[in-house]
């Protein structure tokens, strides 16, 4: 897998993840068994069998985190060069199908949030990875499941 950059406040994001779901939600989920395992006959047990499940896909999620931690590489924002898009940019880009401005940020694994109102996007995702090397007024047509849409770039911060 190659290494993917990350921003360092993302990987202690990651690192704060991974720590509370190992001291924190591990645990609790044991005590949960256990106190299941007390009630007597397990192969009937539903409350035993759940907290399994929940065990394991908790541990499942913390061996993502930490694969996503050891295949990363931090970043220093503040290095990268102006004027082009890079891995940490904030690119606005218009969509030229249909006039939408849109901002995107473009960040590590872990970082993702496609809620607010800049979204960020993995720099190594479809749409990222189209955008890097660009400058503004560019334009760049992006391959979708829907089809080609393309894009101007508007602006880099």
């Amino acid at each position: 897998m190659a290494k993917a950059p990350i921003t360092k406040e993302g990987y202690e994001k990651l690192k704060k993840e991974v720590y509370n779901m190992e001291n924190v939600q591990m645990p609790a989920i044991a005590v949960k068994i256990a106190e299941a395992r007390a009630e007597g006959d397990l192969k009937e047990n539903a409350e035993y069998h759940a907290q399994r499940e929940k065990q394991g896909m908790l541990q499942a999620k913390i061996n993502l985190i930490q694969s996503k931690l050891a295949n990363a590489y931090i970043v220093d924002k503040s290095e990268l060069p102006e004027g082009i898009v890079v891995f940490g940019s904030r690119v606005k880009v218009k969509d030229l199908d249909d006039d939408v401005v849109e901002e995107y940020e473009l960040v590590g694994p872990g970082e993702e949030d496609y809620t607010g109102e800049v979204m960020k996007i993995l720099s190594t995702s479809p749409l990222g990875q189209q955008f890097l090397h660009h400058v503004v007024g560019d334009k760049v047509e992006v391959e979708t499941p829907g089809g080609v849409t393309p894009y101007e770039i508007l602006g880099i911060n």
